[in-house]
């Protein structure tokens, strides 16, 4: 769907006012219906959000645009700012429900066996007394993580 051919006679209206002759002698060999044309065809995705049009008209260039660049700078348009409503209030029935929820799995938590963070550690020596094969850089870390709680002087 082409853009609406009054929106690029408006168009053409304020290119006009902003470039004078500039604008004008661009399109004195050309008949203006092909020209008007080709920028509706050009223009056509924004047919749908013509607040773009409009952000581009009021940040012109210094210099005259041609169909792409003004293209260009309608794709540069910021969105618009779309209400919002406001966030729902939370039901104190429900979040204390979950909350009880969480109560349960922290109990649960609490009641595992700890786990051995340094476990790792502990074969990586074992092995290593066991004669079995151990890069010393492994060797070292697994002495160094064991010496930071005291396990390994």
């Amino acid at each position: 769907m082409s853009l609406p051919i009054k929106a690029v006679d408006r168009l053409f209206e304020r290119m006009a006012a902003t470039y004078g002759a500039q604008w004008t002698r661009q399109w004195q060999d050309v008949p203006m219906v092909d020209v008007k044309s080709s920028w509706a065809h050009e223009l056509s995705p924004f047919s749908q959000s013509l607040h773009r049009l409009a952000w581009a008209l009021e940040n012109l260039p210094t210099r005259c645009p041609n169909v792409i660049e003004f293209k260009h700078l309608c794709r540069q348009a910021p969105a618009p700012e779309v209400p919002q409503l406001p966030e729902p209030k939370a039901d104190p029935a429900r979040v204390m429900a979950e909350l009880s929820k969480l109560g349960e799995l922290k109990a649960k938590v609490l009641s595992t066996k700890p786990v051995d963070r340094l476990e790792w550690a502990r074969k990586i020596v074992a092995r290593h007394v066991a004669c079995e094969r151990v890069t010393p850089t492994v060797l070292k870390m697994a002495k160094d993580a064991l010496a930071t709680r005291g396990e390994i002087a």
